[in-house]
């Protein structure tokens, strides 16, 4: 496999649910030679699909096959329990796959739980040795690192105390330096460092791109947040149900992956959406529709202009600390605003008398870039019994051009501003 670090076919993972055996010990060797042979299995439904499941069986993977370039940084995209975490345990040797080969070239190291592979009693200290020790390094080897290593987690204060004392955030600073720095050829990490503050997954990230591009090291890494996962990795695979939904360029595998939450802006636009009435619900939403400054619908709207989110709703019963939460969303999955009707003061929702109510929302001119977006709101409640929500996801999606400014539509920017030159001072 020149040039080549992972190299994985036709991929599947089977787990029994709830269930020890087939009724008879034969039966489920037969089924467990069978599968390790590659072929079917005998005790099967005749013309099913076996990746169908049944009240006994679930595929969490399900034939994915795919290759990663040494120094490549792939991102692993997907909702929760599409099988992202279960690739990651079969690469890294946590778990055996039920079906296909996984070829490896070099040594890994993986950052998949919080704490994984520390021992408790042992210090930090102790510990960094520990790993390296696991990885076939030798104390000299380790000697040389230590210092890198504790002055990048930032815990010198504790690096002599029992890791068992350790913050979840103490460990995964540690962890993520031991894995950095110690001697492997692939690096993998699962959504761990979410735990840390936003410092550290910077420098964290930081780290790995260097890793990737100076050193040549591979990095396989799994996030939920899409602009972490643009801004680290080159390469992408969308997982979905088990199965590889998308594979390639990042950007394209974001793009995908967002389709599945957030299809593509129909070129029939939508401007407005109605609901149908249920007098059950003490709010809700009529009708959503979205304007230009002069309030009237588009196709398409303009960056230089304010743009106005109009809200017809009726309130059928009076409701005390009642709150709206507004997002808007760029098609890559990005909040792109979020806020809440309580934040200007005002509290307008907080025990409103019956009735039908409009209410605007005024996006100031400049502020939006060009692109895809998507409006979701909701209104909430914590003091009530039972609590009370009603939520409007992905309720209108429309486009945003820039077609009156000088750089326009080419401006690669997050807003789309265009600043006031004043001279307010002039010297000769």
């Amino acid at each position: 496999m020149p040039d080549t670090a992972i190299q994985v076919e036709h991929l599947s993972k089977m787990y029994r649910l709830g269930v020890i055996n087939n009724g008879a010990l034969y039966q489920d060797i037969q089924s467990w030679i069978a599968l390790r042979r590659g072929k079917e299995d005998p005790h099967s439904k005749i013309g099913g699909n076996k990746y169908s499941g049944d009240k006994d069986h679930f595929w969490a993977l399900k034939d994915v096959s795919f290759d990663v370039k040494q120094g490549d940084r792939l991102g692993i995209i997907g909702k929760n329990g599409a099988g992202k975490s279960t690739l990651l345990k079969i690469l890294s040797r946590i778990t055996t796959p039920t079906e296909g080969t996984v070829k490896i070239k070099g040594k890994v190291t993986s950052l998949l739980e919080v704490g994984t592979g520390f021992h408790a009693e042992l210090t930090g200290r102790e510990n960094i040795y520990l790993n390296g020790a696991i990885l076939g390094m030798k104390k000299r080897r380790i000697d040389e690192k230590l210092d890198s290593i504790i002055e990048f987690s930032g815990i010198e204060q504790h690096i002599d105390t029992p890791v068992k004392r350790y913050s979840s955030g103490m460990y995964v600073r540690l962890a993520f330096a031991v894995a950095a720095h110690l001697d492997s050829d692939i690096l993998i990490a699962d959504e761990v460092l979410a735990v840390g503050d936003a410092e550290f997954q910077k420098r964290a990230l930081g780290k790995m791109q260097d890793l990737s591009t100076g050193e040549g090291r591979t990095v396989l890494f799994v996030s939920h947040n899409m602009g972490t996962i643009k801004n680290l990795c080159n390469f992408g695979i969308v997982i979905e149900r088990g199965e590889i939904y998308s594979i390639g360029d990042i950007d394209v595998c974001i793009s995908n992956y967002n389709d599945m939450f957030m299809p593509p802006v129909p070129a029939g636009i939508e401007s407005e959406r109605y609901y149908e009435p249920d007098d059950t619900k003490p709010f809700q939403i009529n009708k959503i529709e979205i304007l230009n400054e002069d309030g009237k619908q588009c196709s398409v709207y303009e960056a230089q202009k304010e743009l106005i989110i109009r809200l017809h709703f009726i309130s059928r019963k009076q409701l005390p600390n009642v709150y709206c939460y507004f997002h808007i969303k760029k098609k890559n999955g990005e909040n792109f605003i979020r806020c809440y009707s309580t934040e200007d003061g005002h509290d307008i929702f907080n025990n409103m008398p019956s009735g039908k109510y409009i209410i605007e929302l005024t996006i100031m001119k400049g502020l939006l870039s060009c692109g895809e977006y998507a409006i979701s709101l909701g209104f909430g409640c914590g003091h009530l019994p039972g609590g009370y929500g009603e939520q409007y996801w992905n309720a209108l999606r429309f486009n945003v051009v820039d077609s009156l400014s000088l750089i326009g539509n080419t401006r690669n920017a997050i807003v789309s501003a265009v600043l006031e030159w004043k001279i307010i001072d002039y010297m000769k």
